[in-house]
């Protein structure tokens, strides 16, 4: 029997994938003017169920209810008749067209849209700039603005605030409050607990494709959530504490002197040592991605020297970083992956660019190339004919056992864990400590400011480019990062 109170009534979803298991007897309902959560570690159906939402796939069997009506969603354009309208967590957006082509594309309302981008923070976005020279930030905003402008009853936001800087975040959540007072719902779903418990009202938690809670947030419940999606405790998945290694008493393995970039960096120092994890704190847009770029070879300084060892380095090309020992595990996993082939097959591929003279590379090789570093990582290869198929905890997994398997004296992570569960990042923070006490220089940016001391031994905050202070790991709590990260000291702060 259909619930009229819900605006969305989901009953007894089910989807496989042969013996795969993605959604199995699910269950959601979403009041009018609220704002749902839905969590849930990776893997745990999330993103199936949003696609059965939007229309990309179909349920084996269940039902959709709208405003107490069972719908059909057989496309995104039924999705959307039905009143439903989501921003997913990778952009739709044709890369090489302009704004103004892209909002023609999707039969979008330019004066409709115009006017949420004002209302969201981008007034001075050009219509006509090409959608691939914008980041990742503006685009989230774009799609959420191209959304709002259909007026869905129900909007769907998935990790939308993932890269998101403090202040989009914050127009992001102003709007989902105006879409609640209007009577309209918002099903949001992040692996951020804290904005969870500030924004919603009520939350679902999936696991292993099965509802197994709804909670009211106004009672906390961030233990209650944790224990839902995870089985265990919460003291069970705290990510490995850092040993703070820089009171070591070894020479550096890697150094960067006055590094710049014309208008992103401006004399960028520092230095990494063999056991050491040196975070990188900043918001959105002040040089990191830069900095990173011309470690990994991606780009090229306008001046400035980098060493590995007492070496330096020249690095034109990825591939001249590569050879040199440092590699790099990007936020974006679409980057890193070649999502048609298997787990395997995307674990190997470096050792191709090796391969001196033709011959038989044969699939026993691979697999067992491959079997420690899955092993390690507890890669789910249930669907590994096609790493598209993983849940995004597993695909970054898959990114970081590529280097496992070839090996490496410098690690690159760039937000490695932007929009993976908790149990996931505690996996990739204890291997990162663990890569460091084996001797690894590991170089890590990320955008979860309040996890840095739980894996840093040291953290730079940069700031315009430049970086504006240092301190260790263990004295870099939230405050203290976002002070510097905003250019303030402690002082100016408190004023």
């Amino acid at each position: 029997m259909l619930d009229t109170d819900n605006l969305l009534q989901v009953t007894g979803l089910r989807k496989h994938y042969g013996a795969v298991v993605a959604l199995e007897h699910a269950n959601l309902g979403v009041r009018p003017g609220e704002i749902h959560a839905l969590l849930g570690a990776n893997g745990a159906g999330k993103s199936t169920l949003v696609k059965m939402l939007t229309g990309v796939i179909r349920p084996d069997s269940g039902t959709i209810a709208v405003r107490g009506r069972e719908v059909r969603l057989t496309d995104p354009a039924a999705s959307q008749r039905a009143g439903l309208g989501a921003v997913f967590q990778d952009p739709a957006l044709a890369p090489d067209l302009t704004l103004a082509e892209n909002l023609r594309l999707t039969r979008a309302d330019p004066a409709a849209v115009r006017r949420w981008l004002d209302e969201l923070g981008l007034q001075a976005l050009d219509p006509g700039e090409i959608i691939a020279d914008l980041p990742l930030p503006t685009l989230r905003i774009i799609e959420l603005a191209r959304a709002l402008a259909r007026q869905p009853d129900l909007l769907i936001l998935d990790e939308i605030t993932a890269a998101l800087p403090s202040d989009l975040a914050e127009s992001v959540f102003r709007v989902m409050r105006q879409w609640r007072e209007a009577g309209r719902s918002v099903l949001f779903i992040s692996h951020r607990l804290g904005e969870v418990r500030a924004i919603c009202d009520r939350a679902t938690v999936l696991r292993d494709g099965r509802d197994v809670g709804t909670l009211l947030l106004a009672e906390g419940g961030e233990e209650r959530i944790v224990e839902l999606m995870l089985g265990a405790s919460r003291s069970e998945m705290q990510p490995a504490a850092a040993r703070h290694a820089d009171a070591r008493q070894t020479e550096p393995l890697f150094r960067c002197s006055k590094l710049r970039v014309t208008g992103r960096l401006h004399d960028v120092s520092f230095e990494v040592r063999p056991g050491e994890i040196l975070g990188v704190a900043a918001l959105e847009g002040q040089g990191q991605d830069a900095l990173f770029d011309c470690v990994a070879g991606v780009i090229r300084p306008d001046g400035g020297e980098m060493r590995l060892g007492n070496t330096p380095l020249a690095l034109r090309r990825p591939a001249d970083a590569i050879r040199a020992g440092i590699v790099l595990v990007p936020a974006d996993r679409v980057m890193a992956l070649l999502p048609q082939r298997s787990v395997r097959e995307n674990i190997v591929l470096p050792f191709f660019g090796r391969l001196r003279r033709w011959g038989r590379v044969t699939q026993r090789w691979e697999s067992q190339t491959v079997a420690g570093p899955i092993a390690r990582l507890a890669i789910d290869t249930r669907a590994q004919r096609q790493v598209r198929r993983l849940s995004g905890g597993n695909q970054q997994k898959v990114s970081v056992a590529r280097w496992l398997a070839t090996g490496f004296r410098v690690l690159l992570c760039f937000d490695p864990t932007r929009g993976i569960d908790v149990g996931t990042k505690r996996q990739i923070y204890a291997l990162l400590r663990e890569l460091a006490d084996q001797g690894a220089a590991i170089l890590l940016y990320t955008s979860e400011l309040a996890e840095v001391h739980l894996v840093c031994d040291r953290v730079l905050v940069l700031y315009e480019g430049q970086v504006v202070r240092e301190m260790k790991g263990a004295v870099a709590d939230e405050a203290a990062l976002l002070r510097a990260a905003h250019g303030l000291t402690a002082e100016e702060a408190a004023v």
